[in-house]
């Protein structure tokens, strides 16, 4: 039996539901990340003995699938445009922006899908917004790439903000600081391309490249679904 099939003790020995212990789990993930978590450590912050959370979850996998489903509704629209470019591209974002409100999420992305309501319903908008416009496989197959970037890019901007923290060192800050090296590299003409792209090259933030890099893909994406049968 999964984690979604089964039910919630009919009388919990305190007052307890599923919804009191994903709450508490993802405050705790917030605050400490995933490491920060445990049934243990769930259960103390809701005055409660472990043993009386297992009547929720069995193990604390079950426990990070609860979780991430329950972020899953923060991403899906209110409404879902007609436009499938539209559809996805607000899909990635907001998926991007429930990333950095829950951090941990960006640990938890990618692999095997999620199989709670949310996570499902996430997946229903992605297919939907293709649904007619190609074969089910090229659809699958667009939804899965948008995907893979969605998640690629996600997780390299959560890496350099933890990177921010660790250090001390904003990403100006650290270029600074290794500028020495990395101009001597340059200079023994090794890397001419490397040298062009950071002599000549434009910085831009993390949201400016997400939306470039999203739109390049919905261009491929695009170009699959409008070309005409062999």
């Amino acid at each position: 039996m999964t984690v979604w099939d089964r039910p919630d003790p009919p009388h919990p020995p305190v007052p307890l539901d599923r919804e009191r212990v994903i709450a508490a789990a993802i405050a705790l993930a917030d605050e400490g990340g995933l490491e920060a978590v445990s049934v243990r450590k769930v259960a103390a912050r809701l005055n409660a003995g472990p043993m009386r959370l297992y009547g929720f979850i069995s193990t604390k996998d079950e426990l990070f699938d609860l979780m991430v489903d329950e972020v899953h509704a923060e991403i899906l629209p209110e409404e879902q445009p007609g436009d499938w470019r539209e559809a996805l591209r607000i899909l990635a974002h907001r998926t991007r922006q429930a990333v950095l409100r829950h951090e941990w999420l960006a640990d938890l992305l990618g692999g095997r899908p999620t199989l709670g309501p949310n996570g499902l319903a996430v997946t229903e908008a992605k297919l939907a917004a293709l649904d007619g416009l190609a074969d089910i496989d090229t659809v699958k197959r667009a939804v899965e790439t948008v995907s893979a970037y969605v998640t690629g890019a996600i997780r390299r901007e959560i890496a350099n903000l933890r990177a921010e923290r660790t250090t001390g060192l904003s990403k100006r800050d650290w270029q600074r600081a290794h500028g020495p090296h990395v101009t001597r590299m340059l200079a023994t003409g090794r890397f001419p391309a490397l040298a062009k792209a950071v002599h000549d090259g434009t910085d831009v933030d993390a949201e400016a490249s997400f939306s470039t890099g999203l739109d390049w893909v919905l261009d491929a994406v695009a170009a699959k679904l409008t070309r005409p049968p062999a």
